[in-house]
């Protein structure tokens, strides 16, 4: 496997990539949970959009398991924090998804600078990771708004 880094500094990476793993994998429960209980005019679209997060979380903890593995590493069984506040109004939701997806970004940017101009594969999956949930977070933070509000 082509890497600049040292064992030590791989025992490190995947730790980290463990943490994402956890993490996406709560993210699949947690959009899961929430889908099921939205209700009213609402919910065939917020339902689908929900669904969509929780497959892509899914996408993203068999990604962070497999760059474990190319690290010879092991895969956690664990799943990340699932925060169940019993708010199941649309903000609330959003609310803890928002604090979901930035926990989600603090974990990439500490991936990007374990191995930034080290392995080129971790940095691009990495920074792809980085913009993805950055996009989640500008999405999620749109939906918050007032309809008819620009801030």
């Amino acid at each position: 496997m082509p890497s600049e880094l040292s064992s030590a500094e791989i025992t490190k990476v995947v730790a980290t990539l463990n943490r994402i793993l956890e993490l996406e994998l709560a993210g699949l429960v947690r959009y899961l949970h929430y889908s099921f209980m939205i209700f009213g005019h609402n919910r065939i679209p917020i339902v689908a959009w929900l669904r969509a997060q929780a497959d892509e979380s899914q996408a993203h903890a068999v990604q962070a398991g497999e760059h474990i593995t190319n690290l010879a590493g092991h895969p956690s069984l664990k799943i990340g924090p699932l925060l169940e506040t019993h708010k199941h109004n649309v903000d609330e939701i959003l609310r803890e998804a928002l604090m979901h997806e930035q926990e989600g970004l603090a974990e990439y940017r500490e991936l990007l600078a374990a191995v930034a101009e080290r392995n080129v594969m971790l940095e691009e999956y990495a920074r792809a990771q980085i913009a993805a949930e950055e996009a989640h977070v500008a999405e999620i933070g749109k939906m918050l708004r007032k309809p008819g509000s620009i801030s």
